[in-house]
């Protein structure tokens, strides 16, 4: 008979497993202390060890070396004393000023130091530079020799440009270049020899001009120009107790940077004269000097343009530019290879962050000619010498009557939707005007390509309809921005305004893929130009 099971012996009894078919889960600390007695797992964590003295050993021993050596090459640095005199270099590692390389050199050095401190006779100064004073007559030669001009870019253009004002007669120059001379750049300099190549171009320039015009006195600037350091890099003479700049000239070929110095020297009133790409050009004939708002066919002078008109100016800058157009078999800037893409960090690539690091093909004699054309321009400006010189496109009579014709095209519009178009206002300028037309749609109708009898005019009828703000009273806006424009003719606008603003059909019912397409690369390209306004 079975017994029954009795309070004490429930107790004890197993539980029955609900899942017999399921192993019973393991708990951490058994599977700790199994993996600790196994012979692999010691086996491995030995080695792990073992490897981890070795490496400690091995980078004590390495760092311990490396602190020998640094304090041996410390050791032997001599002392900064009388003997030995050391110059600090700039953020870009560029050495500050050149050793003197030959005797000759050091005749020439000594000669101009007594020349700047007016130990040099006058008439032989007078005696060089006779041509000159016959040409441009005494008292002009003195305002000449009294100036003081910067160059700021020490390239092809900027050495030329130094050298012409130098010979000239231009007794005060300030030279700002961050760079060396290299020897892919000596079919261009000015002066710079092969035993140049890898020095600071403002003391090559500076050297090699003391042993011609030993009594031009020179600062020179081996640093990057920078907005940040403006004030201080175009202060006048004499760390800014002499006379201000007569002239600055802009030989950079970064826009940025170039932009930059324009803007300054624009804004604080410091006459400047910009010299766009000399880069794949070859023909001298096509090379002119005038207002930035009349410059062609120049793609640096474009961009250029652009950005100072998204910063409000728009002319008043005198440039050197060419007219050339590129063409089949002429020279192209060269595209960077294949296998610099795919390594990435292309931008690596360049001489400093945001610099071009393409290379740009380059006629040796196009830089000296742009240089001289800069330096000519200077010397009659601040003689006072008889010169013409293009002040502006002269469109300002367009402009306006663009701006009136949208005007009526946006009342028309208004009207359409039911609005009361009495009053209304448009928040485009003059200067909008000109930034579309001019820069944007590059003086041309989106359409034809026709340059004569521009209008600009909305693109696309907006969704929400032709609605007015009226938010203020006394106050009405239209809804038009500049995003929302395209320029085309006054017969194309007719047309455009009776289909797609007024019909209902859009761009793509109205016209062929080329335009809808020119347009949206011209929009895009605004895009990316609208942060810098």
């Amino acid at each position: 008979m079975e017994q029954p099971i009795t309070r004490s012996k429930r107790i004890k009894q197993k539980p029955l497993n609900p899942y017999p078919n399921l192993e019973t889960p393991e708990t951490m600390s058994s599977w700790l202390q199994r993996q600790a007695s196994s012979h692999q797992t010691q086996l491995a964590a030995t080695a792990l060890l073992s490897g981890a003295l070795v490496a400690g050993t091995i980078y004590g021993f390495q760092s311990l070396r490396r602190s020998v050596a640094v304090e041996e090459l410390k050791a032997s640095i001599p002392n900064i004393d009388e003997h030995h005199h050391a110059d600090r270099l700039p953020d870009y590692g560029a050495a500050s000023k050149l050793p003197i390389a030959t005797r000759e050199d050091e005749r020439a050095l000594a000669l101009a130091r007594r020349a700047q401190q007016g130990d040099y006779d006058e008439e032989l100064i007078a005696e060089q530079l006779t041509r000159t004073s016959s040409f441009l007559t005494p008292p002009r030669l003195t305002h000449l020799r009294d100036s003081f001009v910067i160059v700021v870019g020490l390239g092809g253009v900027g050495s030329h440009c130094t050298a012409a004002l130098a010979r000239s007669g231009v007794s005060r120059i300030r030279l700002i270049d961050f760079d060396q001379v290299t020897l892919s750049s000596l079919n261009r300099h000015a002066v710079a020899t092969l035993s140049d190549v890898g020095t600071p171009k403002v003391q090559c320039v500076r050297k090699r001009l003391e042993a011609v015009v030993p009594w031009v006195k020179w600062e020179c600037f081996n640093e990057v120009w920078r907005e940040g350091q403006a004030e201080r890099l175009l202060m006048g003479w004499d760390e800014g107790r002499g006379k201000k700049p007569d002239y600055v000239v802009d030989a950079i070929d970064n826009i940025d940077s170039k932009v930059a110095l324009l803007k300054y020297c624009h804004e604080h009133g410091i006459k400047v004269v910009s010299s766009m790409g000399a880069g794949c050009k070859s023909d001298p004939t096509r090379v002119f000097v005038e207002d930035i708002s009349a410059s062609l066919e120049d793609p640096l002078s474009r961009i250029t343009r652009r950005r100072l008109r998204a910063v409000g100016i728009s002319e008043g800058i005198p440039v050197v530019y060419s007219t050339e157009k590129p063409g089949p078999g002429k020279a192209q800037l060269l595209p960077l290879p294949e296998e610099e893409f795919e390594k990435g960090k292309v931008g690596e690539l360049s001489v400093l962050p945001d610099f071009r690091a393409r290379i740009l093909p380059v006629l040796g004699t196009m830089p000296a000619i742009f240089g001289y054309t800069v330096a000519n321009f200077v010397i009659l400006e601040v003689t006072g010498y008889p010169h013409e010189q293009s002040s502006g496109k002269g469109r300002e009579k367009m402009y306006d009557s663009i701006l009136a014709t949208l005007q009526g095209s946006e009342e028309r519009l208004a009207r359409i939707g039911g609005r009361d178009a009495l009053g209304l206002k448009i928040c485009i300028t003059k200067d909008d005007v000109g930034y579309l037309v001019e820069e944007v749609f590059r003086g041309k109708s989106v359409i034809s390509g026709l340059p004569t009898r521009l209008v600009l005019m909305r693109w696309r009828a907006p969704e929400a309809g032709y609605t007015v703000d009226e938010r203020w009273e006394g106050q009405k806006s239209s809804s038009v921005r500049l995003g929302d424009l395209v320029c085309m003719t006054k017969e194309e606008a007719v047309g455009h305004e009776r289909e797609v603003l007024r019909g209902g059909r859009t761009p793509e019912d109205v016209y062929g893929d080329r335009v809808v397409q020119l347009v949206k690369k011209r929009m895009r390209e605004e895009a990316e130009y609208d942060r810098y306004r």
